[in-house]
């Protein structure tokens, strides 16, 4: 990779990172405090109600301990909701709650507030959300295959 090709990629993801704080920061302005770890964990549990700790727990590239911890806190803060699973027993099945479905409600508006004027073209907003749901895919696909770090 070529230096001009490399400061291009560390531009973007030094962007997405500033970016990323703002709109973290946001949150609090709206709905229950979240640590970046619980935000990780309830939007998955969020886009796939039902799943497992482990599938979760998977997707979300969290260790065992800090899986649970995000895990327990959701619950405690009335969050998340745990049920036996109707096949196994031994399985659970996580979904978010009343109060999650509230607090997404809260972030989308405080959200879109926030950014509202940065792109006002909708076709605008369309690709730049495909590209950083791409960005997204490629990196998960990327880890989930166990891709070394790159140096």
């Amino acid at each position: 990779m070529d230096e001009a090709h490399t400061a291009r990629l560390f531009e973007l993801a030094d962007a997405i990172l500033a970016v990323s704080r703002h709109i973290h920061a946001s949150k609090d302005t709206g709905g229950e405090a979240w640590t970046p770890l619980e935000s990780s964990v309830m939007r998955f549990i969020d886009r796939n109600p039902g799943t497992s700790p482990r599938e979760a727990a998977e997707a979300t590239q969290l260790i065992s301990s800090n899986f649970s911890r995000a895990i327990r806190a959701l619950e405690k803060k009335g969050l998340v909701r745990r049920e036996v699973d109707g096949d196994d027993a031994r399985r659970a099945r996580l979904y978010p709650t009343e109060k999650a479905h509230e607090n997404l409600r809260q972030l989308r508006e405080v959200w879109s507030r926030l950014l509202d004027g940065v792109l006002d073209d909708p076709e605008k907003i369309d690709v730049t959300t495909a590209t950083l749901q791409r960005i997204e895919n490629h990196l998960v696909t990327r880890s989930r295959r166990g891709a070394p770090p790159v140096s």
